[in-house]
């Protein structure tokens, strides 16, 4: 199982909290890494996925022929979900999120279990990234990215390594 492979590669590093989206499959995903690194987990509700809206459980072959579908990939810092919210604002909530928790711990790493938008999200506002090229972030499941905050800089060490490395 993926998540296995990625608590074994944790294991090796010295982390001091592990975060979750509250969503179901990020809390099962980080539930071998808290048993692997005999931590807790604690939720965050602001590294939750983005919200849907009336998109909610749709399929993307439904969504496709959508005008509001296509404007949201293609203008992902603007465009609206019908009933949801933008990614801008996904994006501010869950950058505040990661830097609440780095406050709380400032010299530890922490072990953030996340989804792929929020993670490209959160990558390409550290990068500098415009949110609307964000879709050029490969982010697969239970992959892990590097990001090193410190009083002076912002460092991305790693995006995307699979679970095992």
């Amino acid at each position: 199982m993926e998540a296995e492979r990625l608590a074994d590669a944790l294991a090796t590093k010295p982390v001091v909290a592990l975060v979750s989206s509250p969503m179901q499959r990020a809390r099962e995903t980080a539930a071998p890494i808290a048993a692997r690194l005999s931590l807790a987990v604690a939720i965050e509700p602001d590294l939750d996925e983005i919200d849907f809206g009336d998109w909610t459980g749709r399929s993307f072959d439904e969504l496709h022929p959508s005008g509001e579908w296509q404007r949201f990939n293609r203008l992902r810092s603007a465009a609206q979900i019908p009933g949801g919210e933008t990614m801008l604002t996904a994006q501010a909530r869950a950058v505040l999120a990661i830097l609440r928790l780095h406050n709380a711990w400032p010299e530890g790493e922490i072990a953030v279990v996340s989804h792929g938008d929020i993670v490209k999200a959160l990558l390409a506002y550290f990068l500098g990234v415009p949110l609307d090229l964000f879709r050029r972030i490969e982010i697969a499941p239970a992959s892990r990215s590097i990001v090193r905050l410190n009083a002076a800089e912002v460092r991305i060490e790693a995006m995307n390594l699979p679970a095992g490395a």
